[in-house]
């Protein structure tokens, strides 16, 4: 029998959980065409222009195929319908974007990928079957998946002796991998400022090194931004 694929893959899950990174390395997989919108980039304040981006998106697809449309942050552009705040260009571009995925003109080696971590903000008709009816949840990381996160980050960096990635991942619980390659990022930063304030200028380079401190002080600073957020509800995907 005939089976056709699915038109559209939803990648849901908090914020920083590596969903662009999925789509892109999907693409490269693949080796097709990719083309990525971020969903704000859809949005003008002139009628009938975002219906018009679109459709413009799908032509390009079409042309392009075999190719790969991602919508990061789907949210923006596919909310509930029926607010009204927003001079109903959310419910146009909608609309449009199921004429395209629904339409005569069948998609033809084009996938649709799109990644929210909003999911419950999504309008219902996007996710019936036919549509984004695949639901692929990235969760958060867990010990041993914050190790590796830390590892990649890490690698070819001075790190001295006292470093223990497993400690690390231990006191990280609830850290995703762009909260990890911050911390990273922060406490290589710290250690080439120790490095240059030290004051002496015939110093060897060689003779930097990130330690267990660095990546500690860089966890608190982290974890404080943390402190800072609005609580976000619980992620939840209405029923098919």
């Amino acid at each position: 029998a005939d089976t056709s694929p699915p038109k559209g893959v939803l990648l849901t899950g908090p914020s920083g959980t590596g969903k662009t990174l999925l789509a892109k390395a999907v693409a490269h997989e693949c080796g097709v065409n990719f083309i990525s919108i971020k969903g704000p980039e859809l949005l003008s304040k002139w009628v009938g222009d975002s219906e018009a981006r679109v459709r413009d998106v799908f032509k390009i697809a079409r042309l392009s195929s075999p190719c790969i449309i991602f919508f990061d942050e789907l949210e923006a552009i596919a909310g509930r319908r029926g607010g009204g705040q927003d001079g109903n260009v959310t419910e146009r571009v909608i609309s449009q974007m199921l004429t395209e995925m629904d339409g005569i003109e069948e998609l033809r080696g084009v996938v649709i990928l799109a990644a929210t971590s909003r999911p419950d903000l999504l309008d219902p008709s996007l996710l019936r079957a036919g549509r984004f009816e695949v639901r692929l949840e990235l969760p958060l990381p867990t010990g041993p998946d914050r190790e590796a996160i830390f590892g990649v980050h890490t690698v070819n960096k001075p790190l001295s002796e006292d470093v223990d990635a497993a400690k690390l991942a231990s006191i990280t619980d609830g850290f995703v991998g762009s909260d990890i390659e911050a911390v990273c990022r922060r406490a290589s930063m710290m250690a080439i400022s120790e490095f240059l304030d030290g004051g002496d200028a015939d110093r060897d380079a060689s003779s930097l090194t990130i330690t267990q401190a660095h990546f500690l002080s860089s966890i608190e600073s982290i974890r404080k931004l943390h402190e800072m957020k609005p609580e976000t509800p619980a992620d939840a995907i209405p029923p098919a």
